[in-house]
């Protein structure tokens, strides 16, 4: 180990090992898996469980050690070693209890492994209320690191309130994606020139897999983040929020760049970006205020990235529209050119579309062209930072409240462009994507999601819900009210369902157990009278009281099936049974005429 890269600290030892007395500072897009349910939205969805181990529970769950704590703060620093494929670094934890606790469960994926934690700072001595003197305190913790899981004993019991913090010091070599987005870990990649081209994906997988954390989705950081990146001086580090400091450590041919963001952050979208990047920025007038928007792009790709980034401030205005004000101004909005497909890391959106529209230059709405009129992951993946950033779920079984609204603002940004004709067109084409494989919410506590379908299944079923409602007005103060209701809070699928049921004025709640938790597509059967006078309605292979209305005759007639009742009954009028067959094309439901 080259000594020129230590940064030095003043760690204690223990019995097991020395506790380091030094933080380490030594420092062609391979082909993509596709299927065709697959897209660079779906990134890694676990494999299919039936049967799930104690560590899934531990991960999954809130347990004793998890649930009397909240985090406040990650203070991250990172030194990849790019050779080596190994990363070294320090997490400074600050954290609040929320009810008695003495031992807390971190959570760090093999095989990276802890070398000390400790508690460092100053204590004031104090008489009266006025400091009198300091002492500098200097503590190490006991801890039990065992498969990912981390068990740390503090040296006092906590009580509600009381904050604290450490340090936690790791290395090792972290797992690394093969398949990146669809797997986790680290991307070690070459540019098109042979330079580093690195970063981290682990949605899924979880933030675990590169830093010590609380990898739990329902507690964020209540008071931001800070990443610092150690990188040779020849690469640029990029970070989430904004760059509020770099760092040239003499003889060492090392910088750092010191990220921050401000707003709470899940722990999955805090990322590293190194490359040899060049930016440009812009600024958004927006529903807040000035929008700072940076573009991070690697050297040789500046003139397609500002030709192809000009979609951006439009799709920022659309959805500012739908969705309310950007959720993130203080931390302002960047995209960030990376070594895979792309993801919705908050405030740092990771690109690499390859600078075409469409999904790698594919239509996902079949063959209907909108899905070719812009880029798909400038606008799906900046739909996130509305549903899945600002509006997270607590568990990863719900994570269909990320993926169905965002896959949605696909269609509402195609309708605000383009019309409401085209909005329906491309959100019927996202059909053949579907596969009614299992359920869209997962299993809970035990990290796991339900099916891909939560994209472009759980997109038609917001579809159906907002032709249902019938009113463009009411949906989009839904959509508004959702982002200011559950402004930077984690959420759960029935406090969603609850807010919609209740704006609408309409209880939802056989469509959402139609439509998430089976795989059934609802099939409505009409039965013309033998005088043609009338026509009957109902719904079959569905939930018991399924009773989602439709509306016919351009919009005027509104049939309702009431949850008691299992068929209604209209009568015939020039266009409706040609309205009634067309009905499927807007709402995600079959339709049969019975003989």
């Amino acid at each position: 180990m080259n000594k020129n890269f230590l940064l030095v600290t003043n760690c204690c030892t223990t019995s097991k090992h020395l506790l380091r007395r030094t933080l380490v500072l030594s420092v062609t897009m391979s082909s993509i898996i596709l299927f065709l349910f697959i897209t660079a939205t779906q990134a890694q969805l676990l494999k299919n469980k039936t049967e799930f181990t104690k560590a899934d529970t531990l991960r999954g769950s809130l347990n004793e050690n998890r649930n009397w704590w909240n985090v406040l703060r990650y203070d991250i620093t990172v030194k990849p070693n790019i050779e080596k494929k190994e990363i070294e670094g320090e997490v400074l934890l600050s954290a609040v209890a929320t009810k008695r606790g003495k031992v807390l469960q971190l959570d760090l994926q093999q095989p990276l492994i802890i070398d000390s934690i400790i508690n460092k700072g100053n204590f004031f001595s104090r008489r009266n209320g006025e400091a009198t003197s300091t002492i500098q305190i200097h503590e190490s913790y006991q801890f039990t690191q065992k498969d990912n899981i981390v068990l740390v004993e503090l040296k006092e019991t906590k009580t509600n309130g009381d904050r604290f913090n450490f340090r936690i010091y790791y290395h090792g070599k972290p797992i690394e994606a093969k398949t990146p987005p669809w797997d986790g870990g680290w991307i070690w990649k070459k540019d098109k020139n042979d330079n580093p081209f690195v970063s981290v994906a682990v949605q899924g997988l979880g933030a675990s897999a590169w830093f010590p954390c609380k990898d739990h989705q329902s507690d964020e950081p209540d008071n931001g983040a800070s990443l610092t990146i150690i990188v040779p001086d020849t690469l640029v580090a990029v970070g989430n929020g904004k760059l509020i400091a770099t760092k040239e450590f003499p003889n060492t041919q090392l910088k750092s760049f010191k990220w921050q963001v401000k707003n709470p952050i899940n722990n999955y979208c805090i990322i590293p970006y190194i490359g040899k990047y060049v930016n440009f920025s812009d600024t958004l007038m927006g529903e807040k205020g000035v929008l700072d928007i940076n573009y991070w792009i690697l050297d040789y790709n500046i003139e397609k990235a500002k030709k192809q980034f000009t979609q951006v401030k439009p799709m920022l205005h659309a959805f500012e529209y739908w969705f309310g004000a950007y959720p993130f101004y203080e931390d302002g909005y960047q995209l960030v050119e990376a070594p895979h497909l792309g993801m919705e890391h908050q405030s740092a959106i990771a690109y690499g579309n390859q600078y075409k529209n469409g999904y790698l230059g594919k239509d996902r709405s079949g063959n209907t062209g909108w899905g070719l009129k812009w880029d798909f992951i400038i606008v799906h993946e900046s739909g996130h930072e509305w549903f899945g950033n600002n509006i997270t779920s607590k568990d990863v079984a719900d994570i269909w409240i990320h993926e169905a609204f965002t896959t949605y603002s696909e269609t509402l940004f195609t309708e605000f462009y383009y019309g409401k004709q085209a909005g329906n067109e491309y959100n019927y084409g996202q059909r053949k994507n579907i596969l009614n494989d299992k359920p869209i919410i997962g299993i809970y506590d035990v990290n796991k999601e339900g099916s891909s379908d939560m994209y472009d299944k759980g997109s038609n079923m917001i579809h159906s819900i907002r032709h249902a409602i019938n009113d463009d007005i009411v949906f989009r103060n839904i959509l508004r009210g959702l982002n200011k209701k559950f402004y930077h809070k984690t959420v759960t699928t029935q406090e969603i369902e609850n807010y919609i049921n209740k704006q609408a004025d309409f209880n939802f709640q056989k469509i959402f157990n139609q439509y998430l938790r089976t795989t059934q597509i609802p099939i409505l059967v009409f039965k013309v009278s033998e005088d043609e006078k009338q026509v009957f309605m109902q719904y079959k292979n569905c939930v018991q009281g399924f009773n989602l209305p439709v509306w016919l005759n351009k919009n005027t007639l509104k049939i309702i099936f009431d949850e008691n009742s299992k068929s209604s009954t209209i009568a015939i009028t020039e266009n409706t049974i040609n309205e009634i067959k067309n009905l499927e094309k807007l709402y995600y439901i079959k339709v049969e005429r019975e003989k």
